[in-house]
């Protein structure tokens, strides 16, 4: 496995951070979870990310269980806050005291005292700014956050708190969007943006919700298990994807894979590790073996030529537009969590 500094910070993160959004569900055995995280753990990652919203917080639970007994200072937690996480008028937002309350339990859930990075899951366009980020650094200055981090925030929000983060002396580092081969939305501003401030990039879905495996082909049946074939909270992000054009072109993946000796997955998570600004990528797994097998990505090198032969394969069906970064708040019925 292979690290990285986050941003200009001094926090070092592995390449490949696991995470349980859709992998710690009902659907998934205590056991077979446990195994996940013993899977990443001896793949050499140590980084983990998490939310208070994930299974209705069942995630943080499970996760706080199958590491215990780890050495804490050799792990890198991460969670978010902004979902409702109760029925009541205030559970959910970037108001100070969501933000505090949230974090409160989310360490209970976890039985840890602190996070590495907390999270606002996405930006509250109902709630002031500097509120927020002065509710940020209470919790950092109380020692229950080392630092700060977003998700899903437009270029001009990231400037606007990172500039708050600034005067209230707290470090701003990570953000957290949507990035794969498929999804290159934050190219043209956010990222830009990001490497001028110093903030580095978490990404999630870099195998596009499972489309980059190259396990969906076009004209078959979705594979038993599989999430194209399942409800659950990610079958809106996954449907766009399941077309015959994209699957297709995804399949043309699979000579430029073998000749590296990699498979489609490994490639599609190189091409997204490549990238200067992008600290980590947030991997989920249903099965141990699923993380065994991607954390190869972690070394390998994808040389110009290589880049440009997905690019030339995946960049026609790709998502390019820098409006699509969301915007939204507990008050929009269009969110959704990753």
């Amino acid at each position: 496995m292979k690290f990285r500094h986050v941003g200009n910070s001094g926090l070092v993160v592995s390449r490949l951070a696991y995470g349980n959004w859709l992998t710690r569900t009902d659907t998934n055995s205590a056991d077979t979870g446990a195994a996940c995280v013993r899977a990443a753990l001896d793949a050499g990652i140590t980084t983990f990310d998490t939310a208070d919203v994930y299974a209705d917080g069942a995630a943080e639970e499970s996760l706080g269980r199958a590491l215990k007994g780890e050495r804490r200072e050799g792990l890198e937690i991460l969670t978010k806050v902004f979902a409702p996480t109760g029925p009541g008028r205030n559970d959910s937002g970037l108001s100070r005291k969501h933000v505090r309350e949230s974090l409160d339990g989310s360490l209970r859930r976890l039985g840890m005292e602190y996070v590495d990075i907390y999270q606002a899951h996405r930006f509250d366009v109902s709630t002031p700014l500097e509120e927020t980020m002065e509710a940020f650094a209470d919790v950092v200055h109380a020692g229950k956050a080392h630092y700060i981090g977003v998700s899903e925030w437009t270029a001009g929000q990231l400037r606007r708190g990172h500039a708050l983060a600034r005067e209230l002396r707290i470090p701003l580092i990570s953000n957290q969007p949507q990035y794969s081969a498929l999804w290159r939305v934050p190219e043209a501003e956010v990222m830009p943006v990001c490497e001028e401030l110093g903030i580095g990039q978490i990404v999630w879905s870099p195998l596009a919700q499972g489309v980059l495996t190259g396990k969906y082909a076009p004209g078959r049946g979705w594979p038993e298990g599989s999430r194209a074939g399942a409800v659950n909270d990610g079958s809106e992000v996954l449907a766009g994807w399941l077309t015959e054009e994209v699957l297709g072109r995804v399949q043309r993946l699979r000579p430029i894979a073998a000749d590296l000796g990699l498979t489609v997955a490994q490639l599609a998570l190189a091409w997204v590790l490549r990238h200067p600004n992008v600290s980590a990528a947030v991997l989920g797994a249903s099965r141990p073996e699923q993380l065994t097998g991607n954390a190869k990505a972690a070394d390998a090198e994808l040389d110009d030529e290589v880049v440009a032969a997905v690019d030339g394969v995946l960049g026609p069906v790709a998502a390019f537009d820098p409006a699509a970064t969301e915007e939204s708040s507990p008050a929009d019925p269009g969110w959704r969590l990753a």
